[in-house]
């Protein structure tokens, strides 16, 4: 039940939750209980309803709405956006299918050393670190002539094609998103989407065995995205994300239909802090299954990472700047802490 990602033995989760009700030790966290969650505020993460955008009499009010989420939470529902029900509902079809194939089949698209794409685990650097109750796929799907098909799931034989189509509506949906929050910003949209028009965009299909130990592991390890923009998909409306704010975790209650969006590290850095990325987590259940859909957007691999000049005031730029290239292989060769790896950009 092992697989190698570079040179570290990762187990295959949903195999050892099969097997055995006893959680190993290298999966159990301390820290899972380490903080209160909020378990009923009456407060949810702010809903930003996208066919509001493209109404002239309504569009400013959303702007404006779409401004304060970004600047006080870091994370909002879009609800009503443009891509297609069928689109979507295909492409959580063929996920459920893919993580249901025998373990083999699976194993043949398994992450190899200097690589992180393909099946098994992110962020593994040691071989005595703890490890997430999960299983994952990561592929980079934009630009298109860049994917590595070597590891895009043959089965089910819709897969591919289901990928495509998904990975180029988000594609468009975020390029617009992008411009709207530019412009909250009173940049010119060239500004950001310059950076993006030619941006890399990854998609980490997430799945999260029930655990009968559920309080003592973590699904994902609390972090902040490192890239711009992160559309998240409820696959299956099993609840698990949780954002961290003012010491407390706050779990996420999906919206049907809607993409769950968060602020990444890059955008923070490129708004001198203006609005800022989150720390979230993911916790698993007991019972049930737990799979999504994360889409990360980020700016073109020789884009210099920094401050961007129209948001450097008087107290000066807050972060460094840096080549994308090596900003991404520092994040990946980095264990998940928290903002550990954004607080190492700060000036």
């Amino acid at each position: 039940m092992e697989f190698t990602m570079g040179s570290l033995p990762v187990a295959n989760v949903q195999a050892l939750a099969a097997v055995s009700r006893d959680v190993p030790e290298r999966y159990i966290r301390p820290e899972a209980g380490a903080h209160p969650v909020v378990a009923d505020c009456g407060v949810d993460i702010p809903v930003i309803d996208f066919s509001r955008f493209l109404d002239p009499n309504s569009s400013r009010d959303e702007s404006s709405k779409l401004h304060l989420a970004c600047q006080n939470w870091g994370f909002f529902q879009l609800i009503n956006h443009t891509v297609p029900k069928e689109v979507i509902e295909k492409m959580k079809l063929d996920v459920r299918e893919f993580f249901q194939l025998p373990l083999e089949e699976k194993r043949q698209l398994a992450q190899v050393t200097g690589d992180v794409q393909g099946y098994g685990q992110l962020f593994v650097v040691s071989k005595d670190q703890k490890l997430d109750w999960a299983d994952v796929l990561y592929l980079n799907t934009q630009p298109a002539p860049e994917r590595c098909l070597r590891f895009w799931p043959t089965q089910p034989l819709t897969f591919r094609a289901a990928l495509d189509n998904y990975s180029v509506e988000l594609k468009n949906l975020a390029d617009r998103l992008l411009e709207i929050m530019a412009k909250n910003l009173e940049l010119n949209p060239d500004v950001v989407t310059d950076k993006f028009k030619v941006g890399i965009q990854s998609i980490r299909f997430n799945y999260y065995p029930p655990c009968p130990q559920a309080d003592k592991v973590l699904g994902f390890s609390q972090h902040s995205d490192a890239d711009l923009i992160t559309l998240v998909l409820q696959v299956n409306q099993v609840q698990g994300l949780q954002i961290k704010r003012s010491g407390e975790w706050f779990p996420v209650k999906p919206l049907p239909g809607a993409f769950i969006v968060n602020v990444g590290d890059i955008f923070e850095i490129l708004s001198n802090g203006r609005y800022k990325s989150i720390e979230h987590r993911v916790v698993v259940n007991t019972e049930r299954e737990r799979l999504s859909i994360a889409t990360f957007h980020s700016p073109k691999s020789n884009a210099m990472i920094g401050p961007l000049q129209e948001l450097v005031t008087g107290s000066g730029a807050r972060y460094k700047t840096v080549n994308h290239e090596d900003f991404m292989k520092l994040f990946f060769s980095s264990k998940l802490d928290g903002k550990s790896f954004l607080d190492r950009m700060r000036c």
